[in-house]
């Protein structure tokens, strides 16, 4: 069996605090690297990856002989030539460079030299994305970064674009909340919904997710403000108009529903339900299957709720997207899952009773109930 390896010890191990520490002493040869990879790996075993790169960080800035700007351009002379250079094949970029923006944000952030400092993570963002540390930024210097962040949307890397969406997302998931309005970044995206890049795009459904939050209304008039575009990619605004909208969708909330072409006042008959077995224990797979009817040619965009059956304060579920399909009066719409019962972050599978409930263009129709036994 092979042992799986946890994401914070591929990110950030002693093979990479040590690369750390070999590309910086080759550009500074001043740098005590022995002295920081003894210190940053005393304590890096036992944290998890955000304290290992603000440890990193931290270890950079208690063992370089500079500070301030000049230790910022040993970091990026420290850098290999290209992202391609320095071994990285993904769009993220790799771990190994996290640290870098983190010293920034923490030990750069001030407001002297302030264009020199964003410029450095426009650089760090190509070697791994630096929308957590442009926060910082934002929140202490929000009109000097509004600015760049601005210029980075126009910018010739889909990287530094994306950066440009990412950082300001109102809900960015791991990252310090931004002082900024949740609307503060739609000047931004109404640059970037038209990039060519599905990285970049996903960023823009994504800082559109976060605002449909609280303001869904808004959104919907931003998607029907750019759907009126000529300029638009017909499958990237389909693309981005789902993602964007998603969580919407999960809530039953019927304005996204019906932008998206759904009509949430479709009259539809559950005229079918069977759960194989409605006693499981966690771990095992709920097998569903149900028919469903309408009287009117109609797409239909259909889900499933599992909730617990017991519970006290606001209602505990998830719900998941099960098939998108244009249905026809008098033909049975069969729909059929095999839903594993496992404990996924939040979503801890514990013993007890749950309901099943399909919803079909945001409408909830009662399926049935199992139980998680021990």
């Amino acid at each position: 069996m092979v042992e799986k390896v946890l994401v914070k010890d591929r990110a950030l191990n002693a093979e990479r605090i040590a690369r750390i520490a070999r590309e910086v002493k080759r550009v500074l040869p001043a740098f005590a690297a022995e002295s920081f990879i003894a210190d940053v790996m005393a304590d890096l075993p036992r944290l998890e990856l955000k304290a290992r790169i603000a440890r990193t960080a931290k270890g950079l800035h208690d063992h370089l002989p500079v500070t301030g700007t000049a230790a910022l351009d040993v970091l990026l002379r420290s850098l290999p030539p290209t992202p391609q250079a320095a071994g990285i094949t993904n769009d993220f970029g790799l771990h190994l460079y996290s640290p870098h923006s983190d010293y920034v944000a923490h030990y750069c952030r001030t407001g002297k030299d302030l264009d020199q400092t964003l410029d450095a993570l426009r650089t760090f963002t190509c070697y791994f994305s630096a929308e957590d540390a442009v926060r910082y930024f934002l929140n202490d210097f929000p009109n000097q970064t509004m600015n760049a962040v601005q210029a980075w949307a126009r910018d010739h890397d889909y990287r530094v674009r994306r950066l440009a969406s990412e950082s300001t997302r109102p809900a960015l998931p791991w990252s310090p909340r931004l002082s900024l309005p949740p609307e503060a970044g739609l000047p931004v995206l109404d640059h970037l919904y038209l990039d060519k890049s599905r990285y970049v795009t996903r960023s823009v459904a994504n800082h559109l997710r976060d605002i449909a939050a609280t303001d869904g209304d808004l959104v919907i008039a931003t998607l029907t403000r750019w759907k009126t575009d000529r300029r638009v990619r017909e499958q990237e605004f389909d693309f981005i108009a789902r993602e964007a909208l998603k969580v919407a969708l999960k809530k039953g909330w019927s304005p996204a529903y019906e932008f998206l072409g759904y009509p949430s006042d479709v009259r539809v008959e559950i005229s079918f339900v069977n759960i194989q077995r409605t006693a499981l224990r966690a771990g095992e797979t709920l097998e569903f299957s149900a028919e469903l009817l309408v009287d009117a040619t109609v797409p239909l965009h259909i889900s499933y709720a599992i909730s617990p059956t017991a519970q006290r304060g606001p209602r505990r579920e998830k719900v998941y997207f099960l098939n998108r399909v244009t249905a026809k009066p008098g033909q049975a719409v069969t729909l059929s899952k095999e839903h594993p019962l496992r404990s996924i972050g939040t979503a801890a599978v514990k013993p007890g009773g749950f309901a099943l409930q399909i919803q079909v263009n945001g409408q909830r129709f009662p399926a049935g109930e199992f139980q998680v036994v021990q």
